[in-house]
């Protein structure tokens, strides 16, 4: 599933700016929810090669032209001390595909090459990798419990495929009581239709949706 460009890193200031108009001008203001980065987590949901790199099986060229402001926040997160958690999407073979296996013609090997997290957002040693196996990033795994003995109880959802594992795991934080906050340049799929529509969907029923320049305020605002 290789697709085209719906936006590139010199044209993505003007989505993301129409973006938001749109879906400000749809759903309420909640001012009750504001991001506060000593209580949030920056998840960067499965920003492997097989997505992000311009020789991934599955290369999507909107996640090349975020991943300078997923950088941006990576390192403005690290600056403060905060929270940084990744998902690294991965199957050890054909027996823990599930219901992938019958929906998708290919996987991602764990143990192979595009399976590896872009280097240029690498992790830092003791921040968490968690290999995941289907969309929600809570599913058999220890997210949940990380962010709790954390003290956590915001995430910021960054990365690929925000109509999917982006979307899921924003939906799974919000069932599980935590506000919930996406990056609407932060996050890329196949098509700007999809982008767009989950992103209005998420802004519509459990997230709050900013753009990266507004955590970057934030994070300025708070330090």
């Amino acid at each position: 599933m290789r697709t085209a460009g719906y936006v590139t890193e010199a044209n993505l200031d003007s989505h993301t700016r129409a973006w938001l108009e749109q879906i400000r001008a749809g759903v309420p203001e909640r001012p009750e929810l504001v991001l506060d980065p000593s209580r949030c987590a920056l998840l960067v949901i499965d920003m492997n090669r097989y997505f992000a790199h311009h020789k991934g099986r599955c290369f999507l060229p909107a996640a090349e032209a975020i991943t300078p402001r997923v950088e941006s926040v990576l390192a403005a997160w690290r600056d403060r001390g905060g929270a940084v958690i990744f998902t690294r999407h991965g199957h050890e073979g054909p027996h823990d595909l599930g219901t992938m296996g019958k929906f998708w013609g290919d996987y991602i090997r764990a143990d192979e090459p595009d399976a590896e997290i872009l280097p240029q957002l690498a992790p830092n040693e003791g921040e968490p990798v968690i290999r995941k196996t289907t969309y929600d990033a809570f599913v058999g795994t220890d997210l949940e419990q990380i962010l709790r003995d954390r003290g956590i109880d915001q995430v910021l959802v960054t990365g690929v495929l925000t109509h999917m594992c982006c979307e899921t795991t924003a939906r799974a934080a919000f069932c599980r009581g935590f506000e919930v906050y996406v990056a609407a340049d932060g996050t890329a799929t196949s098509g700007e239709d999809r982008h767009l529509g989950s992103l209005l969907a998420m802004a519509d029923s459990v997230a709050v949706v900013l753009s990266i320049g507004e955590v970057l305020e934030r994070c300025e605002r708070t330090s």
